[in-house]
């Protein structure tokens, strides 16, 4: 005869089955909600990622991105909602067209921010766009000082402009060096017309000569036409506003032209850990005084450590504006933690009240979206390594 389970039995095995489905739909229930509680947020990132200026497009991009993990680490609340931050990262080719473009699917995507862009020529245009769609931007390279001049909400800006950087070469040049005679060279982009144009203001006002002003353009290599005329003027020194495709170049030829004795000066665009190789070596190297728009690496607390985890994920890639890059990430969520919103429309004034100590500054802004108190750096090349004078 088969046994027959008592009521009893019946009731506990109920009871517990009732209990079993009850805690998984209980389980089910927090987990649904948790998952409903992450919000993914876009930040932007705009540089040049194809054409000569890659590597600082790589580079910035990497600085955006070690901060996006590091905040992804951090289970960020905000709004009452946990926050997965993705980087958006776009190519502008540092073309002023493309970056405009960029800057409009980056609204049209409705990121939350933008760290960007890289060149002034690429910063300008678009921070009308941004301007218009409500969505804030922080450069940590573009020093034109056009680019606050509109009085944008959206736009900041991390690192000294051009006004900043071109009379610190152009004191130094007349004050130190006691330099007489300079050439003038640009690369006719917002950039290197900007700090060119500074340069020999302040240049001027110091009682020195301008000899001779040649243009070149962001695209060039060959200068021999450009350097024969000027080398007919005799200059002490040569200024060149531009960036390290063309500043590599032009030292080469500069020692074949046997001006091994001229100093050569130039803003952060050619203040390069690359510029070395890009000039093969060559003698002129050692006649190279550049100015960055931010502290030495040296003097930026902290700086050894996050070295070591930026080239841990990106090695043999680091060129100079990542910690800027790196530092705007973390303001723009620093401001949105403060406002408690991911919305840019109720995030925004506070990021003109930032207080942030952040890797490259104690970070402050103007009501104009500059930087206060900004630093400048003087460095030249020895031996291949570019050593901090000033």
């Amino acid at each position: 005869m088969r046994h027959q389970p008592s009521t009893s039995t019946w009731s506990l095995g109920l009871l517990a089955l009732t209990a079993l489905a009850g805690s998984s739909t209980q389980s089910l229930a927090q987990a649904q909600t948790q998952t409903q509680a992450v919000q993914i947020v876009k930040i932007g990132h705009v540089g040049p990622m194809s054409g000569s200026q890659a590597h600082f497009g790589r580079d910035n991009e990497n600085g955006a991105r070690l901060a996006i993990d590091e905040l992804n680490a951090q289970n960020v609340v905000i709004g009452g909602k946990k926050i997965k931050f993705e980087l958006q990262a776009e190519d502008d080719a540092a073309d002023p067209k493309q970056g405009t473009a960029v800057a409009q699917k980056l609204c049209d995507s409705q990121v939350a921010g933008v760290v960007g862009h890289l060149n002034s020529g690429t910063s300008i245009p678009a921070s009308k766009i941004y301007s218009d769609c409500g969505i804030p931007h922080i450069t940590g390279s573009s020093t034109n000082p056009d680019l606050t001049k509109p009085g944008y909400k959206t736009t900041f800006r991390l690192i000294a402009n051009d006004n900043e950087l071109g009379a610190a070469l152009a004191n130094y040049a007349a004050d130190a060096l006691k330099l007489k005679k300079v050439a003038i060279i640009d690369d006719r982009t917002a950039y290197g017309q900007g700090v060119a144009k500074v340069f020999k203001r302040v240049a001027l006002e110091k009682g020195m000569t301008v000899v001779d002003q040649q243009f070149t353009t962001d695209k060039a290599t060959d200068f021999m036409a450009v350097l024969t005329a000027i080398k007919s003027k005799n200059p002490d020194a040569v200024f060149f506003g531009g960036m390290d495709p063309q500043a590599g170049p032009m030292l080469r030829q500069m020692a074949q032209l046997g001006m091994t004795q001229v100093k050569y000066f130039g803003g952060d665009g050619l203040c390069t850990a690359q510029l070395p190789s890009l000039a093969d070596q060559a003698k002129t190297l050692d006649n190279v005084v550049c100015a960055e728009g931010g502290s030495a690496p040296a003097k930026m607390s902290g700086f050894e450590a996050w070295r070591k985890r930026y080239d841990a994920k990106y090695p043999n890639q680091f060129q100079i504006y990542s910690p800027y890059t790196y530092d705007a990430t973390f303001v723009l969520v620093d401001a949105m933690k403060r406002a408690n919103s991911v919305d840019p429309k109720v995030y925004i004034p506070f990021i003109g009240k930032t207080q942030y100590k952040g890797l490259t500054a104690n970070i402050a802004f103007e009501p104009n979206g500059e930087l206060k108190n900004p630093a400048t750096t003087l460095s030249v090349y020895r031996d291949g390594q570019k050593k901090t004078i000033h």
